[in-house]
């Protein structure tokens, strides 16, 4: 059996999830989607420091699937930039789960990149992240590489991922971010 996107959301939506999402990417969508998280988060008793760094994370999470989504023309899913995200709670840590579209031809670049910082320790990620910043090498998708890279070095976290096969030319790239 192929991969399924129903059962793969449904499966990211165990635990006490927080927020979910499954659909178009939009810059207004993320303005929400972060509004909505402020006011669901400042309900617990978390600490305000590791508010901020679920914050900040889902920040560039977000911003990572509204640059970073191919746009796809499916009978299965939404036309346009569709991307998938759950925010759940798990015992004492957060897990920021994100589903992008890929095109297949940018899954070895893309492997590597995050291979590269899952292998740097905590120290080599600080400095890499002030390395690029300081350079300001920017992409046309407006970065420079740094989100990823920002991810690791607030969470402490290495980048857990997965390409599932979804169409000829199409993967779908899973990410997901665990936050103590």
């Amino acid at each position: 059996m192929g991969f399924s996107i129903v059962d793969w959301y449904n499966k990211m939506n165990e635990g006490e999830v927080i927020l979910t999402y499954k659909g178009d990417i939009t810059a207004d969508l993320i303005t929400d989607v972060l509004e909505i998280f402020e006011s669901k988060i400042d309900q617990t008793n978390e600490n305000s420091k590791l508010r901020k760094k679920i914050y900040n994370v889902l920040v560039e999470c977000l911003q990572n699937l509204y640059h970073h989504s191919e746009e796809i023309q499916t009978e299965k899913e939404a036309d346009g930039k569709f991307a998938v995200f759950v925010l759940s709670k798990h015992d004492d840590a957060y897990r920021i789960s994100t589903g992008n579209f890929v095109k297949k031809d940018k899954i070895e670049v893309l492997t590597k990149k995050i291979d590269k910082i899952n292998a740097l320790s905590q120290e080599e990620v600080k400095s890499l992240y002030k390395v690029i910043l300081n350079n300001q090498d920017f992409t046309d998708k407006g970065g420079g590489g740094l989100g990823m890279i920002d991810i690791v070095r607030k969470t402490g976290s290495k980048l857990d991922y997965k390409f599932y096969n979804y169409a000829n030319e199409i993967s779908f790239f899973n990410l997901n971010i665990n936050i103590t």
